[in-house]
């Protein structure tokens, strides 16, 4: 007979509401919801801390193989493990090769079969001429495909034009794939200050204007092919408009945002910082207040990390100068944190986090069959946080493999206790536990 665990708390987040309550665990799963008094011979008592589901980040640059020197499989899934994050959807870039055809999905694979802490899903790529191998890639198991409209930083991954896109589009729809679209469209010269240092330069290299151009032009196609269309990384807050009148409209178009756009702001970054570059930039506090009106009235569906990190020398150059330095914001296992400590001070509950951080990226990378909720039947994929507690960001609570982020001092609200991962229990405060165990998600709801 197999172990049965049950996990109780005074404030377990299930689909009813938050409440007292019993998670019933057996065989890696969710058995049962049960009373909060329930008797069971092996039961953990969190007292008053948040019980929820894992948290679904389908945002990440894992970088392996080829670039494991920036990251890899093994020392992002701890982190995520350790920001209480239970499911991890890899980027097609920066690793070599790219994630755009099936041979190099296959690479993708081989490494990380056996290194991964928590489960594993991901995308694959639509670069120009590859559009016949984008059905190849889905029947391989990746779970959508993503292109950039603009320069994607690195050779191999090269930016797709609107005619590209005309010929991925249809065969994405075709085999039920999402596009995923980093949306900057280069209009030409930007007004450019004298000093490279200065954050206002960098931020006037990448004005609004090329986001919102590229996501009208996304609506358009979407409207066009009827192909499910998603926005990563939403900085512009000008494009919420058009993007709710998309929605309103019907169309198959979804929106992410980024704890960097919600938590920071491009008043309060030094000249010379360029652990804070990334593109789209991080733009002014009003874009940022915005952004959060956007994201409570759902026309931005939910919050992931974008976690792109490189090594020291490619993050802080010499001099402190932003165009040479790497654009990417190294942030995995502090979401959880961070955008709690700002949705808690404008009103948010715990519900509306879980929603933004498991339920929602669950149910767009196609998992919301096992994944984002404390359902009976789901994946036993649980982290259990104090809200009320209060810590500041060190080096010792980050576990990527460099240690440089912009939220390094930042005093936080909301600190992780313990992550489950299948009903095993793979972190704690006194650190990880056991081997990587995690999974490869593969074809929109299985795993391998």
């Amino acid at each position: 007979m197999s172990a049965v665990v049950g996990l109780r708390s005074e404030r377990v987040v299930t689909p009813s509401g938050v409440g007292p309550a019993t998670v019933v665990v057996e065989d890696g799963r969710i058995r049962a919801l049960e009373p909060y008094a329930t008797p069971l011979s092996d039961l953990r008592d969190y007292g008053n801390s948040v019980l929820a589901p894992g948290l679904v980040d389908c945002h990440v640059h894992m970088n392996e193989p080829g670039r494991t020197e920036w990251e890899g499989f093994e020392t992002a899934t701890r982190a995520a493990a350790a920001g209480g994050v239970t499911s991890l959807v890899d980027m097609p870039l920066n690793s070599i090769p790219v994630t755009t055809s099936r041979a190099a999905l296959e690479q993708k694979l081989d490494s990380a079969r056996g290194h991964v802490f928590v489960d594993v899903g991901f995308w694959g790529g639509v670069v120009p001429g590859n559009h016949a191998e984008l059905r190849r890639l889905g029947d391989g198991g990746v779970l959508g495909c993503k292109a950039f409209l603009c320069d994607s930083g690195i050779d191999e991954f090269p930016r797709s034009t609107e005619a590209d896109l005309r010929r991925a589009m249809p065969a994405l729809r075709d085999a039920g794939l999402p596009l995923l679209a980093h949306a900057e469209l280069e209009l030409g010269e930007p007004a450019l200050g004298d000093d490279p240092r200065a954050y206002r330069t960098y931020l006037g290299s990448r004005p609004a204007a090329w986001e919102d151009a590229a996501i009208a032009l996304l609506i358009g196609l979407c409207r066009e092919t009827r192909c499910a269309v998603h926005i990563v990384h939403l900085s512009s807050a000008a494009s919420v408009p058009q993007l709710r009148q998309a929605k309103d409209e019907g169309l198959p178009i979804t929106v992410e945002t980024c704890p960097h756009y919600l938590c920071l702001e491009a008043e309060s970054i030094p000249d010379g910082a360029t652990h804070y570059k990334c593109a789209p930039p991080i733009r002014k506090h009003e874009n940022r207040e915005a952004l959060w009106r956007a994201l409570f009235e759902g026309v931005i569906d939910f919050v992931i990390s974008d976690h792109s990190p490189c090594t020291p020398a490619l993050k802080v150059p010499e001099r402190g100068d932003f165009q040479a330095a790497w654009g990417g914001i190294a942030s995995l296992g502090l979401g959880l944190s961070a955008i709690w400590t700002e949705a808690r001070a404008r009103g948010a509950s715990i519900e509306q986090l879980t929603r933004w951080m498991s339920g929602a990226p669950a149910r767009f990378a196609g998992l919301e069959r096992r994944k984002g909720a404390l359902t009976r039947g789901f994946d036993a994929d649980l982290v259990i946080w104090d809200p009320e507690r209060t810590f500041s960001v060190s080096e010792h609570e980050l576990f990527f493999r460099h240690r440089i982020s912009p939220f390094l001092g930042k005093a936080f609200t909301g600190k992780v206790r313990e992550t489950w991962l299948g009903g095993q229990r793979v972190y704690g405060e006194a650190g990880h536990l056991g081997e990587p165990t995690g999974q490869l998600l593969l074809s929109r709801g299985a795993s391998a």
